[in-house]
C-alpha cells in the first residue's frame, strides 16, 4: 500500500467488460517528503475520490480483493482518502 496523489481522470468507453461499472483515476505515488515518486498509473476508484486528494493505493491481488472483482483486470485500487499525514523525525 501507499500514498498517492489523484491527478487526473480516465474516460474509457471501449474496456474491458469486467471493468464496466469503476471510476478509473490517474494517480501518482509520494515520496516520504511529499514529493512525486515513479511514473502516473491507472488505478480504480472505490472511495469516491477527486483530483487533488492524497490517497491509499494498494495493488496486486489485494487491488483486485479491495474492489470486490477477483477475476477483474485490476492492479491498483484506491481504498481511502487520506485526511493527514504525520511522519516524526528520523
Amino acid at each position: 500500500m501507499f500514498l498517492a496523489k489523484v491527478r487526473g481522470t480516465v474516460v474509457s468507453t471501449s474496456k474491458d467488460e469486467r471493468l464496466v461499472g469503476f471510476k478509473l483515476l490517474v494517480v501518482e505515488r509520494l515520496g516520504i517528503d511529499g514529493g512525486y515518486v515513479g511514473l502516473p498509473q491507472v488505478a480504480v476508484d472505490t472511495v469516491g475520490a477527486g483530483v487533488g486528494e492524497t490517497v491509499l493505493v494498494t495493488g496486486g491481488s489485494s487491488a483486485r480483493f479491495a474492489a470486490a472483482r477477483t477475476d477483474s483486470p485490476i492492479d491498483s485500487t484506491i481504498v481511502g482518502i487520506v485526511d493527514t499525514v504525520e511522519i516524526g523525525p528520523e
